[in-house]
C-alpha cells in the first residue's frame, strides 16, 4: 500500500496531510480585506431586519414554546453586533457559529411543533425560510470556516457561482418571509 516504506512512509503520508490542513491559507472571509468588509456591512444589516421579521412573525402568528422566541431573539441580536464587531476583529466571525445555530434550531423547531395546520402561504413561508437560513448556515459553514474543500470556481467572493449560491440563499429567506407576511394581511 505504501511501497517498500512500510509504516515510515505511512507516517509520513499522515504527517504531510495533516502540515497541508494546519497550513490551509486563511479564507478572505476570516480576514481583514477591505474588499469583503463592505459584504461583511450588508450582511449585518440584511441579518437585523431578517432576523427581526422573523422573530416578530414567529412572536406575533404562532404559538410556540418561549425557548423558541428567545433562541430566534437572541441570535436576533447577536449576528449584526458580531458582524459589526468582525469589521474590527476578523477572529469574531467564528462566533458567527452561535447566532446561526440559535436561529435555525428555532426555526427547526417551529417546523416540526408550530407550523400551520394548513397548506397556506404562511406554512410555505415558514418552510422556505427555514431552507433559506439553513442554506446560509451551510454556505458559511463551507465558505468561511472552510469545513468542506471549496471548489476552485467557488473560492473567490465576488466569484458569478458564488453570488448565485448567495442570492438563492436570499430568494428563499424573502419570498418565505414575505408568504408569512402575505398570510398575515390577508388575515387582517
Amino acid at each position: 500500500m505504501y511501497g517498500n516504506t512500510g509504516l515510515t512512509g505511512m507516517g509520513a503520508g499522515i504527517m504531510a496531510y495533516t502540515l497541508t490542513l494546519l497550513h490551509r491559507q486563511t479564507s478572505v472571509e476570516m480576514t481583514g480585506d477591505a474588499r469583503f468588509g463592505v459584504r461583511v456591512i450588508r450582511l449585518a444589516a440584511t441579518s437585523a431586519v431578517a432576523l427581526g421579521l422573523i422573530w416578530g412573525f414567529q412572536f406575533a402568528t404562532l404559538h410556540t414554546p418561549a425557548l423558541v422566541g428567545i433562541s430566534l431573539a437572541t441570535g436576533w441580536a447577536l449576528m449584526p453586533v458580531l458582524l459589526t464587531a468582525s469589521l474590527r476583529w476578523p477572529v469574531a466571525r467564528y462566533g458567527l457559529a452561535l447566532p446561526s445555530t440559535l436561529v435555525g434550531v428555532g426555526l427547526i423547531a417551529i417546523c416540526l411543533t408550530a407550523l400551520p395546520t394548513e397548506w397556506g402561504a404562511a406554512r410555505v413561508g415558514w418552510l422556505i425560510t427555514t431552507a433559506g437560513v439553513l442554506m446560509g448556515g451551510v454556505l458559511g459553514l463551507w465558505f468561511w470556516f472552510r469545513l468542506a474543500p471549496v471548489p476552485p470556481f467557488l473560492d473567490d467572493p465576488f466569484s458569478p457561482g458564488r453570488w448565485t449560491l448567495v442570492a438563492l440563499h436570499i430568494v428563499l429567506i424573502v419570498v418565505g418571509l414575505a408568504l408569512i407576511g402575505f398570510s398575515l394581511s390577508s388575515r387582517a
